[in-house]
This record gives C-alpha cells, structure tokens and sequence, in this order.
C-alpha cells in the first residue's frame, strides 16, 4: 500500500482479522470487514464532494461509529480530520471551522439553532448528517455510504504527513488547533501497545468523549491497531458502565478520577461482576489514594499517566504494580518517548528539584495549526515546552506539582481561565477579573471567578454567570464567583495567580473581599 498512515489501518486489519469484532455501538456490531467497508465508501463519498489531500474534514457529534469512520476515510484520501468539543456553543465552533478551513462537516445529535449558526459563521461545503437531517443543506451520511463505491482508494500518505488538527486552548484565551502527524498518532499507540501490554483480545469500554485527545489516542486507536474490540459508549453512566463490563466481558476502560468515584459509589458496585477487568487506565488528573485503595479491595489497580493533546497525548505513565506505593506520580516517560525536567535557564534539574517539563519524541507535534509564532515559543531544538512544573524522585518516577498556564483540570477536561476571563471582560460591571480553580470533591476543581466591579456597580453572581450562558461551553462557566477590591499584578500588568489563589482559593468563600 502506498498510504502508510492510519487511513490504512482499516485495510490492514481487514486482510487480517476480518471477522472480529471492531466496534460494539448499543446492539450494533461492525466487524472491521464492514469498518473497512464504510470507511472506503465514506472515501468515496467525501472525494465526490471535493475533498483532496490535504483539505480539512471536521466531525461534531458524541462518540458514534460515523465518527470513526469519518477519521479513516478522511486518513485514507489523505485529508486531516478535525475533531470538535460536541459541548461548544455556535460562535465557538464556528472559530474552530474557520480557522482550520474546513470544507466538509458530518455532524450528529445537534441542534437546529447551533447548526444554522454554523453554516451562516463557517459556510462548510458540504455537511452530512448522521440519523435525521437537522439543517436545510444536510445530505444523508448513511444514504451516501450504502449508495457509494467500495473500489479501493490507495493515496500516498506519509507518516510525516498530518492527519488531525486537534484544538486545544492556550494562555491567550484563543483556541490552537495542535497539528498530529499519522506518525504521531501510531507512535503514541505503539507506546500504549508496549507499555499497557493491550493484546488481540482486549475489550475496551470507551465512554469519555473521542474529541479528547486520551479517549482516542489511548483506548480507541491502540485497541483498534492491535486487533481488539472497542466497545463504544455515548455518554458516561456508572450503573451502565457496571452493566457493560458484566455482558461484554470488558477487560480494558478508561475514565477521570471523578468518573471512578461515580462508579464506585454506585450501588451495584459492590456486587458487580468485575473478573474479565485488567486495566483501569486513568488521565486527566492524579487518582486520589482513597480510590486507588477502593479499586484494590475488588483486585484492581490503577494505570495512570500524563500528558496532553500535543503529545497525542501520552508522555509520563505510571504502571498499575506501582499504582499505591508511587501515588500522586504520573510514572515515567513512555517507552518511545523522552522527558526532561529543566531549571528557567534550560539545564537539566536533580532529582528533588523543580523543572518545567520539556518533552521529545515520535509521538509529539510539530507545531500549531496556522501559528508559527506559537510553535516556535513551544518548540525549542526539538523539544516542547510543556510549562508544567514537576519534579522526578531518586527513581525517575515524576510528580506534577503546579501548572505554569494555570489551566484548571475539572473533572478530565481542561479550562483555560484565560478565555473565561476575556468572556467576563464583555460584561459591563466588571472592571477587572481573574479565573482560578478550587478543590471540588466531585469534579477535583472547579472553577471560580475573581471580579473587580466598575466603580459603582454592584453586579450579582447569578448576572453574571448568566453572561457567559451561550458564550461559553457549560463546563467552563465558574461555579462561583468572589468579589475584590482589586487584583495583584506585576509590573508588566501580568495577573500574579499564586497570590490570587491564596487570597480567594478557600473552598468555602463566597463574597469575601466585596
């Protein structure tokens, strides 16, 4: 085959294992016979309607095949998927659209209103809709497939060439799209096939949103690439996922912290069934010592790591044989990947000591999607600059211990107080404002917003989360809000956070400081 990216996977395992199993989706089975099938034909499909290698194909919907298929018909006529956060409001997704210029959009389970918004801000040439049409210019998914040719399609691709625009939001408050070459991604899953040891006869349950990075780049793909079957969820349910582990004898699933307390707090998880389970791989922030310890009482262990969408994603894991004794580490470096830990001036820091977190490998990007300038600030001699803080222990396993973006992890997905805060700029009662994260005991943290009101205004909590209501997605709306007389910042005008969050960082604060 002249395509040597991941639009070849489904060929691949098509001549090897037709047979098996590749999704569960509710009572629907796809053998990777018919994956292969559907995703020619989706290629097919997409090729008539223009798309050449190169141009940008965008899925917005949860988790559903149609959004598998859609990421390896655009790998197989060369083209570069661009996956979108379903939980974005229209102005939002239209940015994302038009920035990474994307021609064709398949969508699933959108509203009306949104979709309009899209097509008015973004004008996709074509847009496809998986289940019922939503907007006037849909053109039926499934019709097209059932209807299109299953002639082979063999383009040249390239490891180096890319194969998703990934967006993940900076400091600056304005989302980049982080651009993962097929080389990337098969690297990231050579090192989850080597490092979690998945075999041919995984059973993955995969319920968190495939728009993140971890979802499909740590379960999905590598379970698919090996040979295994995907058992594919909508939306996260704890009593369910019990359900499913019992009658599909899963042996793999991947969550959040928060999304473990859920289940182990359910009541049927005491007597449920858990015997097929191997691993729990765990992301998105450091598994508490209570749940790992819950986990081990059923004969479980926790594999957990780090990383992030640039690193596609994976970059620090720890083994579930040492999930308790190195509690709170993220592990060390994947197998194909290397880690740094380095002073402000660059040199590498001694065990003990606290570096920023600088990364290498086959598996990290080679920059942002339209945005040299940001490449070249995160990428120095080869390696990315992750601006998190960390330090490494006598034996190499690293801990993560501040963020230096201040990002707020909640509940698995990122906010980034600095596109809050411009949203909160808009209102006019506040002067001034900074977002910081508090300890949550659901979520982990959460976010809280720090208001300086215009002289004379009084502005309520409840106004002015209303004002973000529609500008941004739900999760990144605070939970609360704090009044000040003022904000700390350096001389350059740079809000001081440590001092921000000691002054208001207290779980129970609601007022102080107006």
């Amino acid at each position: 085959m002249r395509n040597q990216g991941i639009g070849s996977w489904t060929a691949r395992r098509a001549r090897k294992t037709p047979k098996r199993t590749a999704l569960v989706f509710g009572d629907h089975r796809l053998s990777y016979a018919a994956l292969h099938d559907r995703a020619t034909r989706l290629a097919h499909v997409l090729r008539d309607r223009g798309v050449r290698p190169g141009d940008r194909v965008a899925y917005l919907g949860p988790n559903h095949p149609a959004y598998l298929e859609t990421l390896f018909a655009t790998g197989v006529l060369g083209a570069v998927f661009v996956p979108l956060n379903s939980r974005l409001t229209g102005p939002e997704l239209v940015y994302q659209l038009r920035d990474s210029g994307s021609a064709v959009l398949v969508h699933a389970d959108r509203d009306a209103e949104t979709l309009q918004a899209v097509h008015d801000g973004a004008a996709p040439r074509a847009a496809l809709a998986v289940g019922d049409p939503v907007h006037p210019a849909d053109l039926p998914y499934d019709a097209l497939i059932e209807a299109a040719s299953a002639e082979p399609i063999d383009e040249e691709v390239g490891p180096g060439d890319p194969c998703l625009i990934m967006y993940t939001s900076g400091t600056t408050g304005r989302p980049k799209g982080a651009v993962l070459t097929h080389g990337n991604i098969t690297w990231n899953s050579v090192n989850v096939l080597v490092d979690v040891d998945l075999s041919g006869d995984e059973v993955m349950l995969v319920s968190a949103p495939l728009f993140h990075t971890a979802a499909l780049n740590m379960t999905c793909l590598p379970t698919l690439l090996k040979g295994g079957t995907v058992v594919l969820e909508q939306a996260f349910d704890p009593a369910r996922t019990l359900e499913l582990i019992a009658r599909y004898h899963v042996t793999c699933l991947f969550g959040v912290p928060a999304m473990y307390d859920r289940i182990a707090a359910d009541p049927g998880f005491t007597g449920a069934d858990l015997s097929s389970v191997r691993s729990l791989l765990c992301g998105g922030a450091p598994v508490p010592a209570r749940t790992i310890r819950t986990y081990l009482d059923r004969g479980l262990a926790f594999v957990q790591g780090y990383g992030m969408t640039e690193a596609s994603p994976g970059v620090l894991l720890l083994d579930r044989a040492d999930s308790l004794d190195k509690a709170g580490s993220a592990g060390v470096p994947h197998f194909f990947t290397d880690v740094r830990l380095v002073d402000p001036l660059g040199d590498d820091v001694p065990p003990g000591r606290r570096g920023e977190v600088l990364v290498q490998g086959p598996n990290v990007t080679a920059g942002y999607w339209g945005l040299p300038q940001a490449t070249a600030e995160s990428i120095s001699d080869g390696w990315f600059h992750t601006g998190d803080v960390a330090v490494a222990d006598e034996d190499g396993y690293v801990t993560i211990v501040d963020r230096l973006k201040d990002v707020i992890i909640s509940g698995g997905e990122n906010i980034y107080p600095a596109e809050v805060e411009d949203a909160l700029l808009e209102h006019p009662a506040v002067r001034d404002c900074a977002v910081i994260g508090v300890p949550d005991p659901h979520w982990g943290e959460v976010g809280r917003a720090v208001v300086v009101p215009e002289p004379g205004a009084a502005p309520a909590e409840a106004d002015l989360l209303a004002h973000l209501e529609g500008r941004l997605a739900r999760y990144k709306i605070p939970k609360s809000v704090v009044f000040a007389g003022s904000l700390p910042r350096t001389p350059s005008g740079k809000l001081l956070k440590p001092a921000i969050r000691s002054a208001h960082g207290s779980t129970g604060e609601r007022d102080g400081g107006r």
